[in-house]
């Protein structure tokens, strides 16, 4: 039963995010919105973390699955990444400085308080 009330927590979650991201035309996905909501519950303690748990940890320790159909997916857009592929290698390696110095800067600043 609390696989069943996990999923249905998680579930809901990703239908209303998918349901703001039609309404809205935003350029988020459904899912990461669900997610944003979903943490935002779980955090103001508007839904119980142990009512969520055994479905995320159902679902992050076979994580590794769900990435399959994606990666299967990307052999479709091999001449497009190809063709893409130096933007896409330095537009990686300039948001990970990015997140690397605002990281060490916010750690730095902590550290000296």
């Amino acid at each position: 039963m609390a696989y069943l009330r996990s999923f249905f927590i998680i579930f809901i979650c990703l239908m209303i995010g998918k349901g703001i991201q039609h309404l809205t035309g935003l350029a988020i996905p459904g899912s990461i919105i669900g997610m944003l909501i979903l943490f935002t519950a779980l955090s103001m303690g508007m839904i119980p973390a142990h009512w969520a748990m055994q479905g995320c940890h159902l679902l992050i320790r076979h994580m590794a699955l769900l990435f399959v159909p994606v990666g299967i997916g990307l052999m479709n857009y091999l001449d497009l990444l190809t063709n893409n592929t130096l933007t896409i290698l330095l537009s990686t390696i300039g948001s990970s400085v990015v997140v690397f110095v605002v990281i060490g800067l916010a750690t730095h600043y902590k550290e000296n308080q």
